[in-house]
């Protein structure tokens, strides 16, 4: 997509075009449980996220952050701009045509029923940021409208990457609502959460994928949205900043 972005420029440069990639913060996020990648920190969407993931890609490849990096190169190589969402965990029923739920917090909820109680990796004690999906509308729609108005001030390239958090929680808070919202609506045996392993954890819920069960569903992954751009979209989500 991002080579013919650049083949329609090429043929016709008074023709403006951006390519959007939507990404995830499990690219950022620590190893808990196998302890292989321990510098973590807490990120800002103004470092060079870029430099990271290819640092990190050397030691560790993740499809999902190769994947960053691919649009970054391609993206310079053809001359096309890109801009990269990577969100943290999207909670909440999406209101598009197509799929209309996340990741994470489905795939808890079907084994927690599946199983007759809710589950979490290890302690659980792993923070991650969140963001509802209604919130990240509006951030899509922000980004797109600033693309439109040819806003110098969107972020693209290697410093093209926007976090969207808009809250936090850790795992064995998400498990233990999981728990006490299933027992009261009788579709689990109990509101109790179950530790579990790595390895249980991943036949669960990453198809026996290890890196991604520890990445995805028992890290540590905090990733504030900091672009100035964007300072409007903050106060909407939250309007006491403006004090």
């Amino acid at each position: 997509m991002i080579l013919g972005l650049g083949d329609r420029k090429s043929s016709d440069s008074t023709k403006h075009v951006h390519f959007i990639h939507t990404s995830g913060t499990s690219n950022l996020a620590d190893h808990p449980i196998t302890a292989t990648a321990s510098d973590i920190h807490i990120f800002s969407d103004k470092e060079n996220i870029y430099a990271y993931e290819n640092s990190r890609e050397v030691a560790e490849p993740y499809a999902q952050r190769t994947t960053d990096i691919v649009v970054v190169n391609t993206g310079r190589k053809a001359s096309v701009p890109t801009t990269i969402l990577m969100s943290p965990t999207i909670y909440g029923p999406g209101s598009g045509l197509f799929n209309q739920l996340s990741i994470q917090i489905p795939t808890m909820i079907r084994t927690a029923i599946a199983k007759g109680r809710a589950e979490v990796i290890g302690a659980g004690a792993g923070t991650w940021d969140e963001v509802h999906i209604s919130d990240l509308v509006l951030l899509y729609e922000l980004v797109i409208a600033k693309i439109l108005a040819k806003d110098p001030a969107v972020p693209q390239g290697e410093m093209g990457i926007i976090f969207s958090e808009a809250g936090d929680f850790t795992w064995t808070e998400l498990s233990e609502e999981i728990g006490k919202a299933g027992r009261k609506l009788g579709a689990l045996e109990s509101d109790s959460v179950r530790e579990i392993s790595l390895q249980e954890g991943a036949e669960s819920w990453s198809g026996g994928d290890l890196q991604l069960a520890e990445l995805g569903f028992a890290s540590k992954s905090v990733s504030p949205l900091r672009h100035a751009a964007f300072s409007a979209l903050l106060l909407i989500w939250f309007p006491q900043l403006e004090d």
